[in-house]
């Protein structure tokens, strides 16, 4: 049965809400971090979920990955749905990398 609009708002706001205490966790552990989102379509939920940490830059992103933070950012994502109810395995499938665009 598909989630009622207000369900897919809650679940929201805890997405929201668990997702902006990783990303605040990450900001002070990982040097060029800079935010996260998070995309999902809720007829297809959870599998369309993807959750995509956004670095300053190439070389930070690069840097970081290198350095074996991936592995970090995919903890703290597992640690965050865990906290919003959310099961999705296998995860890493779900987490992306990105570059902040400049103008």
């Amino acid at each position: 049965m598909p989630m009622s609009k207000r369900e897919q708002a809650q679940l929201d706001r805890r997405l929201v809400a668990t997702l902006t205490n990783a990303c605040e966790t990450a900001k002070a552990e990982i040097v060029g971090f800079a935010w996260l989102t998070h995309l999902v379509d809720y007829t297809r939920f959870p599998s369309s979920l993807q959750v995509i940490w956004v670095f300053e830059s190439r070389a930070a992103k690069d840097h970081a990955l290198a350095s074996g933070q991936g592995e970090r950012m995919i903890e703290l994502t597992a640690l965050a749905l865990q906290d919003a109810d959310v099961e999705l395995r296998p995860l890493a499938p779900h987490v992306q990398f990105d570059v902040e665009k400049r103008g």
